[in-house]
């Protein structure tokens, strides 16, 4: 239902229900089609120029960049990550075809996928800034079009839709992720698109459940095939493939999709849902997300696999088939290396934070920042890359989440839960490592940053209120009136709607002032040391 578009029923009093069981489980998304796919491009255009712009400033490698562009580049070398010889950074700066390999492979604490991805870039342009940073700004844009596209399927708004990709656009976090060579942008593409295919498979599946209910006379309801769940997997495995956090998503949203099974067969009146779930559903959803999440977790390590020479691999096999059994119990070993890695990550750092400071962004990362001389028309220069989140969305986000938590609990409103459910696989599942003191930063929180956006959406939209000021024609009574009966009249919505409209374009252009406020010290501009000052609202954020 679109939340736009009328009053939902608990507006109305009453549960009312449609004439038609596919208009109940899944009804169809109101507005233009071009509108709804011109709107989200021409905000994933604008999100693009921003990341874009500038892409290779500063000429340097920036702050984990060390790690991941060097890694993506011995990957498209020989298959695996090499050492490098001392003072590599600067020796790639200054010539992006120097020979910087020292001997042997390197170990490393995250798989391969995402330096997979930042090797593409590589592999176009070149080990330069911009080769190493363009597929992360690469993702970073699309993700803005996948929210855009996702938010407009659960608001059943395309203007609410764009908003939340233009949250995303603009948020200071997202930016700066999406313009450095790091892994968790790739997390938060991953995690995003994955969520997006579970949501247009929860449509999909509903509308295929709504269509057969009247040829299946089975107690338990009809077996549903699921196919987006398949796209789902390959992009939750790849979210795994990049970082491990992935796993958390991929336990939340296979339970959420049970959840989902369960409630759209209670809703079409299946006799049997629960049973009908676990025997028809659950199964081959464990297949679609875990296995197939599985495989492409193995399927990005195939440079290591099938290459000799990794760190831990040894000598390959002569007949490449027997490679990946060959591989799979050193490909083991490797994992419980990487993991008492993790596990033993506490070392202090200038700028760790803990999970409960990310949303209130008490502690930053300066990815970059120095002072150059003369540059600026004053005595002192200053020239930052801040990784920090848009305060006004962030801190208008923790608001938002508040709200959703109640609507979930009041209303039993999926899209709230769905939303709060992949903010907390994202958030609290760090909090035992924090209580560890495990070292960890908030750029750790970046796939958190969509789920944000559509909680502040979300909102707005019950802010905005119903566009019609009758309730549906099939929920008229029935009377013996020739024609078809008015629909019953509600209170008229003009003046809600004129206030929560006015509130949320408000609030967004709040939050549009704060990003270009902010936004010299996430683009590494050179100001004056006092302007810089200026945007350091806190002294932990130095």
């Amino acid at each position: 239902m679109a939340m736009t578009d009328f009053a939902p029923d608990h507006d109305l009093g009453r549960r009312s229900r449609p004439p038609t069981a596919r208009e109940w489980l899944a009804p169809p998304i109101p507005g233009s089609l071009l509108w709804g796919w011109l709107g989200p491009l021409l905000v994933t255009l604008f999100a693009g120029v921003l990341r874009f712009d500038r892409l290779a400033n500063p000429h340097a490698v920036v702050f984990d960049e060390t790690y991941y562009a060097k890694d993506a580049w011995a990957l498209l070398k020989f298959g695996w990550e090499h050492n490098t010889v001392k003072n590599a950074d600067k020796v790639l700066i200054n010539d992006p075809n120097a020979d910087i390999w020292a001997d042997g492979a390197s170990f490393v604490a995250h798989p391969p996928a995402g330096k997979w991805m930042i090797a593409i870039g590589e592999w176009m342009f070149g080990a330069t800034p911009f080769g190493w940073r363009f597929v992360p700004a690469l993702a970073g844009t699309l993700a803005v079009l996948i929210l855009c596209r996702v938010a407009r399927r659960m608001t059943g708004s395309t203007l609410l839709g764009c908003a939340a990709g233009l949250l995303l656009a603009v948020d200071g976090l997202a930016f700066v992720t999406s313009r450095t060579a790091l892994l968790d942008v790739f997390v938060m593409f991953w995690v995003l698109a994955g969520f997006a295919c579970l949501v247009a498979d929860r449509d999909r599946s509903r509308g295929q459940l709504a269509d057969r209910l009247a040829d299946d006379g089975s107690p338990y309801g009809p077996f549903l095939a699921h196919w987006w769940r398949i796209a789902a997997g390959v992009c939750l495995g790849m979210a795994c493939a990049t970082k491990w956090t992935g796993i958390f998503y991929v336990a939340a949203f296979g339970l959420m999709t049970v959840f989902w099974d369960f409630g759209a067969r209670r809703a079409a009146g299946v006799r049997r849902p629960l049973a009908g779930t676990l025997a028809l559903e659950s199964p081959l959803a464990f297949a679609q997300l875990v296995i197939v999440g599985v495989v492409t977790y193995l399927a990005t390590w195939w440079g290591w696999i099938f290459r000799p020479g990794g760190w831990g691999r040894g000598d390959a096999s002569a007949n490449p088939l027997w490679r990946p059994f060959e591989a799979l119990p050193r490909l083991w070993h490797y994992h419980a290396e990487m993991l008492k890695f993790h596990n033993g990550l506490d070392a202090r750092h200038d700028y760790q934070s803990w999970p409960w400071d990310w949303p209130v962004l008490r502690r930053p990362v300066a990815f970059f920042y120095n002072e150059p001389k003369g540059e600026c028309g004053a005595a002192r220069c200053s020239r930052e890359i801040l990784g920090i989140g848009t305060p006004a969305l962030w801190w208008g986000a923790l608001v938002a989440l508040v709200v959703c938590a109640l609507i979930w609990l009041l209303v039993r409103d999926w899209r709230a839960g769905a939303i709060l459910l992949g903010f907390a696989a994202g958030w609290l599942t760090w909090f035992p490592s924090a209580f560890a003191n495990r070292t960890m930063f908030l750029f750790y929180a970046t796939p958190l940053i969509p789920f944000m956006a559509m909680a502040v959406v979300l909102v707005l939209g019950y802010l905005i209120g119903p566009a019609r000021t009758h309730a549906p024609a099939h929920l008229a009574p029935r009377t013996g009136e020739a024609g078809r009966p008015r629909p019953p009249a509600l209170p008229d919505a003009a003046p809600r709607r004129l206030v929560g409209a006015s509130i949320a374009g408000a609030y967004l252009l709040v939050v549009l002032a704060n990003f270009a406020y902010f936004y010299p010290v996430l683009a590494a501009k050179v100001m004056t040391y006092e302007e810089w000052n200026a945007r350091i609202w806190l002294s932990s954020w130095i």
